[in-house]
């Protein structure tokens, strides 16, 4: 299951093998804050190309929700039931009784906390999936699904319930999710998808009766680093977990669609018998070439404190560089021509090409075709510019050069 911010992030994880996506709207989700969001009006479309390509849609309709939004809640809700959208991820009783009630599936979101078996059999007569909690570990994963199983947990449906958890993606410091430290400092809530994530900073400790400062400078004390569990998949898998969420609805499609891959890859390994830790941590590698903040198997292998990263932002070790946009495409012979806005690009350059049809195209640069003044070893700022390519592109694709994260000048 993989994260969509917008409609190139959603056609990255189908290129990645996601079986399905979930999103937000504008409002009552938890990146409501994010400049990446869908529309209502999208949800017709969003429903379309997943249906198109096999994949389930998830809208994510799960923030705190107030009396005022109740209306807004029932519209969103609603439009899910008509325009197709697979199912909505919830966490307020209001959403998951109306949703229920006018038939639309539920899944229950990891911000209700479920820890235990019997809050799953409470929520198992509204939904199919549940989300839980990112503080458990595997044993105590194991334990639930086995009781599941063993106990006959049936969902609306009438079949199991299937559980569902996070594998991969950014961690928060609060349990689930559930913090005030934005609300409290910036007045903008985490639960109302408005955090401005300042638990992410540097901070220095002032002794209150002399003032004397320390500044924390060996790590971020309260930022965790990324969970990653492609390492020890088979181990997760076996607890009976039915579904693996990748988190990053903030983040750009080349993560999502390297993230979906390499746990695409690493599962259809797992359930062919071939999966083993070695090929785990050559995955683990390729995904620190796209955004990450370090590594760590969260609380799933029984730690019970967080492993905090010693840097603000990214550790990938590629960054992209915006060079431009699209211009056309030539089928009949395979080139795609770009318009250089800004930096140089030279024969054997990795580009990186996004599009909300295009989804994620990474190339190397083999030959270049310069204005019109034929076979060049570099184009510069305003110059059009021709490669081939197998893959089409459209005006509404962004250019990037992928350059070295170590690389001061691009």
């Amino acid at each position: 299951m993989a994260p969509a911010g917008g409609f190139d992030s959603m056609m990255a994880a189908i290129q990645g093998g996601a079986d399905s996506i979930y999103f937000g709207v504008e409002q009552l989700n938890m990146r409501a804050r994010a400049s990446m969001n869908f529309t209502l009006d999208d949800l017709e479309e969003v429903a379309r190309i997943c249906n198109e390509n096999g994949v389930r849609s998830y809208l994510t309709l799960n923030t705190i929700i107030y009396e005022h939004d109740l209306s807004i809640m029932r519209r969103v809700v609603d439009r899910v039931k008509e325009s197709g959208i697979t199912a909505i991820i919830a966490s307020d009783q209001a959403v998951i009784a109306y949703a229920f009630r006018i038939g639309v599936e539920v899944h229950i979101s990891t911000q209700v906390n479920i820890t235990n078996a019997e809050t799953v059999r409470f929520y198992s007569t509204f939904a199919d999936v549940m989300v839980l909690s990112r503080e458990l570990s595997m044993v105590q994963m194991k334990t639930i699904c086995d009781t599941i199983k063993n106990e006959n947990i049936t969902g609306p449906s009438g079949e199991l319930v299937e559980v569902e958890v996070f594998a991969h993606g950014a961690l928060c410091m609060a349990v689930s999710g559930k913090c005030y430290l934005s609300l409290h400092t910036q007045n903008s809530s985490a639960n109302r998808g408005a955090c401005v994530q300042n638990c992410r900073r540097k901070y220095k400790v002032i002794d209150i009766e002399d003032g004397h400062e320390l500044e924390i400078d060996n790590e971020y004390i309260m930022s965790p680093e990324d969970l990653c569990t492609i390492d020890f998949l088979d181990q997760l898998l076996d607890t009976g977990v039915k579904v693996l969420k990748i988190e990053g609805r903030g983040k750009g499609p080349e993560y999502v669609k390297t993230v979906a891959q390499c746990y695409r890859e690493a599962i259809d390994s797992y359930f062919e018998g071939t999966y083993t830790k070695e090929k785990g941590e050559q995955w683990k590698e390729r995904m620190t070439e796209v955004y990450n903040r370090g590594f760590w198997g969260g609380y799933y292998l029984g730690q019970e404190m967080g492993k905090w990263t010693d840097q603000h932002g990214s550790k990938a070790k590629t960054r992209k560089v915006f060079l431009g946009n699209g211009r056309r495409y030539f089928k009949n012979i395979q080139v795609a021509e770009f318009q250089l806005e800004t930096q140089k690009v030279k024969v054997g350059d990795k580009l990186l090409i996004t599009g909300p049809t295009t989804g994620v195209v990474e190339t190397v640069v083999e030959e270049l075709h310069v204005n019109d003044e034929g076979k060049k070893e570099m184009a510069v700022k305003g110059d059009t510019f021709s490669i081939k390519l197998d893959t089409q592109i459209r005006p509404s694709d962004k250019l990037y050069k992928l350059v070295d994260a170590e690389t001061v000048e691009a």
